[in-house]
């Protein structure tokens, strides 16, 4: 059970990570370039939600849980 909840912890952050991700692609719309939009994008914090969900999703998915009841969870 708290590896579904980890997982669905982890594909939250990564959907609002790259939320964040496409809207501050109107930045590209205003004039700059992707130089720039890459720059701002690596000094906000709401964008590593991506990288950070990522990482959840993955450990909760590959380290294996403890036996409980003779079963592996």
């Amino acid at each position: 059970m708290t590896r579904i909840f980890f997982f669905l912890l982890g594909f939250g952050l990564t959907t609002l990570g790259f939320i964040y991700l496409i809207l501050y692609l109107n930045i590209l719309t205003v004039g700059y370039n992707f130089s720039y939009y890459v720059k701002f994008i690596t000094g906000r914090f709401e964008c590593y939600f991506v990288f950070i969900g990522l990482i959840i999703m993955n450990l909760s998915l590959y380290i294996k849980g403890a036996k409980k009841y003779g079963l592996h969870i």
